[in-house]
């Protein structure tokens, strides 16, 4: 008899082993991600499980939680930003305090990572290099799945361990949640991944499903009234009542849905799986229609209109849209911050506790300037967000390969770096005084003192900004960790002054030492020394990068 032949070792795009090499690949993943999932995971756990303690501190008895929701069935500006309130237990004003910031951040960190292991690795040239061995035609697309599947399970179990004592059934219910949303958008993002043929591209539109789902839910919350939040002295169970429809559109409107910590509605749970699996097979269904580096929708040939000549050129026409898009939010989102002012200061009324952290935020203004002030504040913290990822376009032209072209020219260095660092560090005062043109549209009038407001904030974004040029140029490998510390000033600033953390801990955040505006005094002093120490870092980036080789 004759040995029967050995099977034949899978090649790329083989359809008998379509997901071979899977589990190296995820190992890879992982391995990659080992430092910003983590923090991911525990930025938004730690702004969960934080909002327990603060719960107790501002509504510490039943009669104020169930004042609190009395008030939230008649503001509709504040249940369309947060949402609905369905029970008056700390757990159920948890789920609706952070619950939908939660699934919000989860929903990033998915999107993300699918991402980075899917379309940037085929924009790259990586992948083809990885599907040149036994790798099989779906595995890459399976990895960057499972990857987004750990750091979601990861993220359900501390969001569940954290909150069992407040009841284990609710804590999982949100937990699950969480995690719920976070893969629905993960697998949104893997179907962008094959629609498109450029990752920035892919990026802009996953954000923009997903801020239409934060649009859908916060239309559907603002046109339901006193529908949905319990009577006084319910215990904690919901009213009767119907949400509107445009609430059940959006996977962010099932996690408001599920009612984690009041009567929980189990059912909810199996709208995540369906909508994740259903995305799962198209996004599958199309990886194995396409060439590996292709997309769906057709790219524009060149050549592009008009004329770009100089180092700046390319780098606003390469950030343009990134700009735009950032401008028009932080437009809105003022809008929105400032119509709801009024109904924030009638919510926090005489509640001692409420005012002071108002204060702690804001200043010690009267109330309304406290309330701007803190507004503003966390505009100003978000803002560093995009410098952060402004400053590492730099990172990903090198990555690329697309800096060395541009560089082989009559370009040096510093010309190249400096285009780019404008559209962020110009970028970023643009933004802020978008954000404050809305707050002041939004709160009626005020407009110099918002916009002067806004614009001392940017003094604190550029610190941010610098020390991602500083980890650009001197540390490239590692630039990744300016968004480490960018998530971590912006937890100090949004869960600091609520758990009244020591002072030494807020002034570790640039944006501690700025003066708090409108209502306060201005104080040059802080906003100079933040601006030396911004130049300082951007200065000592550059010196890394004309010592250093590119792409090393």
């Amino acid at each position: 008899m004759t040995a029967a032949a050995p099977p034949a070792p899978a090649v790329p795009g083989d359809r008998s082993r379509p997901l071979a090499g899977t589990g190296i690949l995820l190992r890879f993943a992982l391995r990659r991600d080992r430092v910003t999932i983590p923090l991911w995971v525990a930025a938004n756990a730690l702004m969960v499980l934080s909002m327990p303690s603060a719960i107790r501190g501002l509504y510490g008895t039943p009669a104020e939680r169930a004042e609190l929701m009395l008030q939230m069935e008649t503001n509709a500006s504040l249940r369309a930003m947060i949402g609905p309130v369905f029970g008056d237990s700390v757990g159920a004003l948890t789920a609706w305090r952070i619950g939908g910031y939660a699934g919000i951040l989860a929903a990033v960190m998915s999107l993300l990572v699918v991402l980075r292991h899917t379309r940037d690795e085929e924009e790259s040239g990586r992948q083809e290099l990885v599907s040149s061995g036994r790798v099989g035609r779906r595995a890459p697309l399976t990895a960057a799945l499972l990857a987004a599947a750990v750091a979601n399970t990861a993220l359900a179990l501390l969001i569940t361990a954290g909150l069992a004592g407040q009841g284990a059934a609710g804590a999982l219910a949100l937990g699950l949640g969480v995690a719920g949303t976070g893969m629905v958008f993960a697998t949104t993002a893997a179907i962008v991944a094959q629609l498109t043929q450029s990752a920035r591209l892919a990026r802009g539109l996953t954000s923009a499903v997903l801020g239409m789902a934060f649009v859908l839910r916060a239309a559907g919350d603002f046109a339901t009234a006193g529908d949905a939040s319990p009577s006084p002295g319910a215990g904690g169970e919901p009213a009767g009542g119907e949400s509107s429809v445009l609430t059940w559109l959006s996977p962010l409107g099932w996690l408001a849905q599920l009612r984690a910590f009041a009567s929980e509605r189990w059912w909810v749970l199996l709208l995540f799986a369906a909508a994740t699996a259903l995305q799962a097979g198209i996004a599958y269904a199309l990886a194995g229609r396409r060439d590996l580096g292709m997309s769906f929708l057709p790219t524009r040939p060149g050549p592009a209109r008009g004329r770009v000549g100089t180092a700046g050129a390319l780098a606003w026409r390469l950030q343009r849209g990134s700009v735009l898009g950032w401008s028009a939010g932080f437009f809105v989102a003022g809008a929105v911050y400032g119509g709801m002012a009024d109904g924030a200061i009638r919510l926090v009324g005489d509640h001692d506790e409420a005012r002071e952290i108002f204060r702690r935020m804001g200043g010690q203004a009267d109330l309304t300037d406290s309330f701007l002030a803190a507004v503003v504040g966390m505009i100003g913290l978000v803002a560093a967000l995009f410098a952060v990822s402004s400053v590492l376009r730099l990172s990903g032209e090198e990555s690329s390969g697309r800096a060395e072209p541009v560089l082989a020219g009559a370009v040096g260095r510093l010309r190249w770096a400096a285009g780019h660092l404008l559209i962020a560090f110009g970028g970023s005062v643009l933004i802020m005084l978008m954000a404050g043109l809305g707050l002041a549209a939004g709160h009626g009038g005020r407009l110099g003192p918002v916009l002067g407001a806004c614009l001392v904030q940017v003094a604190g974004v550029w610190v941010i900004g610098g020390i991602a040029v500083l980890l650009h140029g001197v540390l490239p490998r590692g630039a990744v960790a300016a968004w480490g510390v960018a998530v971590t000033v912006l937890l100090i600033g949004w869960v600091g002054p609520v758990l009244d953390v020591p002072q030494l801990v807020l002034d570790l955040s640039p944006f501690g030492h700025l003066p708090r505006l409108p209502g306060g005094r201005m104080e040059w002093g802080p906003v100079g020394v933040l601006l030396a120490l911004a130049a300082l870092l951007v200065a000592g980036g550059l010196a890394g990068l004309r010592r250093r080789d590119i792409g090393g």
